[in-house]
């Protein structure tokens, strides 16, 4: 029996594991490891139409006016790259947006939050903005549109909804210029040669050149809203791939949400670094690397095969100093963003999964390193999970190892993605995170 205190392998093959990071305990259980995991379209994905331009989705290029108004969007000029910011409503069809930056009609911490708790009102600027974008007749016929869409989802009946005050619709419309609980929205809905439904275009399908732009606008995002809102104090970024990790549309997009507090998992990692400044390479990197867990680095970013999650994940750490996204050099963000799309395009956009972001919170003393969790959601957490919080993982580390591998081999043989070395070509140096530096 292999042993350590996070990582046993029993004698029947039964891999028992204990995140260092959040204490889970989980179990790779022999016999229970034999689901398929596949990124080919389900047998029964209905032939698609193709559509030109795309029309599939409220996140879709044609239907621009089915979410809130645009605080930026990226679009490319004679072959450049470049940042749009709060476009009258006139002007949404005037460029083609690559990704887009909105408010979330349907907030998880609202405006209101922030208002009856803390006082906070939106910014001069963004006042501004809401009053000239109200004050033309498409942007005023926009924002009538979706507070509609949303006082109906929300229950309100067509009378009720005509009774309200114009004043009171609008103020409810304070949320789409200033609230905190973002969307980055990509162009695409399905692939280019797209045949059935299950075709959808991910992160992987992204070129590394879109995939760092898209990097680019969420950091550019989360600064915004910490200028923005003096009580934010770290700012949850995710992205819900497919229907099985949450996602409300099979659109490619990612979410961020302002927070208050770390909460448990952020302040249980910053008091781990407080007692053990190097904890992230002592049971993270160096642990990874004993273990033959590391399978994919490059020169700013390198990702191992986590232990004692819920479900199979992937860990990119990067290798910078900075402990924040936005303290990152642009060449230090293309490296880790590199890394993460190729793990996305080894994966394939078959597989369901939520992209996690981890980072020294804003009003932190002690630093941690910006890292991005990718965990499929192949398995679903039963009954002998909440009665032991034992939860059992479909895929034993290793497995999950050996599943990238070729992948990333065939992949980088293709020329789909930059150079990265892969499994034995890993330098496995020691203590490969410098967050801890000064």
């Amino acid at each position: 029996m292999q042993s350590t205190m996070y990582y046993t392998i029993m004698p029947d093959g039964t891999v028992k594991q204990l995140n260092p990071f959040t204490g889970t305990e989980v179990w790779a259980v022999a016999g229970r490891r034999g689901r398929p995991v596949v990124n080919e379209a389900p047998a029964r994905s209905k032939p698609l139409e193709v559509h030109h331009p795309e029309d599939h989705c409220s996140f879709c290029a044609t239907r621009y006016f089915e979410t809130p108004p645009e605080k930026s969007r990226l679009v490319i000029t004679n072959n450049r790259w470049e940042r749009l910011d709060n476009l009258p409503a006139e002007k949404y069809f005037d460029t083609t947006a690559q990704f887009r930056r909105t408010g979330n009609m349907f907030e998880i911490v609202t405006l209101d939050y922030w208002r009856k708790n803390y006082a906070y009102k939106i910014t001069s600027s963004r006042q501004r903005w809401k009053e000239e974008y109200l004050a033309s007749a498409a942007g005023l016929k926009h924002i009538t549109d979706i507070l509609q869409y949303k006082l109906r989802n929300e229950g309100r009946t067509e009378e009720q909804i005509d009774k309200m005050p114009l004043a009171d619709k609008f103020a409810l419309a304070d949320a789409f210029f200033g609230g905190a609980h973002e969307m980055i929205i990509a162009k695409r809905h399905f692939r280019d040669g797209a045949q059935t439904e299950a075709d959808l275009f991910s992160s992987g399908d992204l070129s590394e050149e879109e995939h760092f732009w898209y990097f680019k606008l969420t950091i550019d995002a989360i600064q915004d809203i910490v200028l923005s809102n003096r009580y934010v104090r770290y700012i949850s970024v995710y992205q819900n791939w497919l229907r099985p990790a949450g996602a409300s549309f099979d659109h490619l997009h990612k979410q961020l949400v302002a927070l208050d507090e770390w909460g448990a998992s952020i302040e249980n990692q910053i008091t781990m670094v407080r007692e053990d400044p190097n904890v992230f390479n002592a049971v993270g990197a160096n642990f990874a690397a004993h273990h033959n867990l590391v399978f994919a680095e490059n020169d700013h970013a390198f990702a191992y095969i986590g232990i004692g999650h819920r479900y199979p994940t992937i860990e990119i750490y990067s290798r910078s100093r900075a402990g924040r996204p936005h303290e990152h050099s642009d060449e230090e963000i293309r490296g880790i963003s590199n890394l993460v799309r190729a793990i996305h395009a080894a994966m394939g956009g078959g597989i369901s999964c939520n992209e996690e972001w981890y980072y020294t919170p804003f009003d932190a003393v002690y630093k941690m390193p910006w890292h991005v969790l990718i965990k499929w959601r192949i398995n679903v957490p039963a009954g002998f999970e909440g009665g032991t919080s034992i939860f059992i993982n479909p895929m034993t580390p290793i497995e999950l190892r050996d599943q990238m591998v070729p992948r990333l081999y065939r992949l980088r043989d293709e020329g789909r993605i930059s150079w990265l070395s892969i499994a034995e070509e890993c330098r496995v140096d020691p203590n490969p995170l410098k967050y801890y530096l000064k």
